[in-house]
């Protein structure tokens, strides 16, 4: 039971009481208990849906490029129409929330992406599968809103970067299940094929999720009318850490999703012609984010989050001055150097905006999401430019540009001075 002492009922006005009632009245889920164990487990499979569905499309690139006579760039589109919907989808769905529930709208938002996946693998053309690609997005939009304020209601404020990290966690092995197995089966049967078995995981994921997460018990519903909507918007970006939480997510997302969108056309071409096979197995760097976004989320913790965060940015720096180099073996070196770091600070910056933003939770994590994957989106398919001018040089000079920006942002949130919830 959270401790506070209140002041006298006499002293206070009756909206002020009924806050203080409601402070009284939460109910934090410890870590060790059976209700923690769920509460990850239902959240680590959300996380793990989520990345799946969005980032198996992401080995099939060469291959779609193939069969539908287009380029790198216009390939990218079956990834960035889904992060694209999915961040604008992000700025309705996160304010839903915040009236009706949190469970309510991420379990819809699973099964709907599930089956919009099924139906993508049956489109028989390039515009069908960028439709029901974006679709996948919108709905995705419903869970990746309302997760992290969800963890950051219901847990413990002192265990809540653990938590943190064990759902980002759930991200990171469904963005490598997810390449894995397309990357893996499009090599034996046709993309039709790996869609649906990607479609069918991700329901049985959705499924286990609606099962086995406890329902909130420290929601509480608030106006969705457009000035209350406007007030948090408002709000949050007078704040002067919040923006830049935003402004890094934008940033590392983008750095990410731009190497991993174009590893792949490097390795299949000389000097390496590596089969796709192969190169869908190189998704196991992902190993190396599970276990960052849950050991860098714990640290945090303990060690603070301004020392976490440009820590981890350096790692990404480094990992990839390793990419740029010719040997493949240290390719793939810097390949999980580069993972490790980037789920490490996603872990930090996630956790800090649950602890940062006092007000209108779920609309702190819609913004901070929306420019996630606003990064995701802009900056994977900018990306393609760099690389049809300059090849994988060209790509290392736009994500460095853009590491570059986040580490002077993370030094920047380094220097505010603390709230008093952090």
């Amino acid at each position: 039971m959270k401790t506070a002492v209140a002041p006298l009922a006499h002293e206070l006005p009756p909206t002020a009481l009924d806050e203080v009632v409601a402070q009284l009245n939460e109910v934090y889920i410890e870590k060790g208990t059976p209700m923690f164990m769920r509460t990850v487990l239902a959240l680590f499979s959300g996380g793990f849906a989520t990345f799946a569905l969005l980032y198996c499309v992401q080995p099939m690139m060469p291959l779609l490029s193939r069969e539908f006579s287009i380029n790198a760039a216009q390939s990218s589109l079956i990834l960035s129409v889904a992060t694209g919907l999915l961040a604008i989808g992000l700025l309705v769905t996160g304010p839903i929330s915040d009236r009706i529930g949190r469970k309510p709208v991420m379990v819809a938002a699973l099964f709907a992406a599930a089956l919009c996946t099924i139906a993508s693998a049956m489109m028989p053309s390039w515009h069908g599968v960028l439709l029901m690609r974006a679709l996948v997005g919108l709905s995705l939009s419903g869970l990746a809103a309302v997760a992290m304020t969800y963890l950051s209601e219901e847990i413990h404020p002192q265990h809540i970067g653990l938590a943190m990290g064990l759902y980002i966690g759930g991200n990171a092995i469904g963005g490598m299940s997810g390449r894995l197995i397309t990357g893996v089966l499009i090599d034996f049967v046709n993309w039709h094929t790996a869609m649906l078995v990607i479609g069918g995981l991700a329901l049985i994921a959705a499924a286990v999720f609606w099962k086995i997460l406890p329902e909130s018990r420290n929601f509480r519903a608030r106006s969705l009318h457009p000035r209350s909507l406007l007030d948090g918007f408002t709000m949050h970006f007078r704040d002067a850490g919040l923006p830049l939480l935003f402004l890094e997510a934008f940033v590392l997302m983008g750095a990410f999703v731009t190497l991993f969108n174009y590893i792949g056309y490097r390795l299949l071409a000389e000097p390496y012609h590596m089969d796709q096979a192969f190169v869908g197995l190189l998704s196991v760097v992902y190993l190396s984010g599970i276990y960052s976004s849950a050991k860098i989320g714990s640290l945090a913790d303990r060690l603070g989050r301004r020392k976490m965060l440009w820590a981890t940015i350096s790692l990404m720096l480094a990992g990839l001055a390793l990419t740029m180099l010719s040997s493949l073996p240290v390719v793939i070196i810097g390949m999980l150097i580069f993972t490790f770091g980037f789920f490490g600070a996603h872990s930090v910056a996630s956790s800090w905006i649950g602890r940062r933003a006092l007000k209108a939770k779920g609309q702190a994590s819609s913004l901070y999401l929306f420019s996630y994957y606003a990064g995701s989106s802009i900056a994977g398919t900018a990306g393609g430019v760099f690389w049809h001018m300059a090849g994988w040089n060209g790509i290392g000079l736009f994500i460095s540009a853009l590491l570059v920006v986040a580490l002077l942002v993370a030094l920047k949130l380094a220097k505010l001075p603390p709230l008093a919830t952090q």
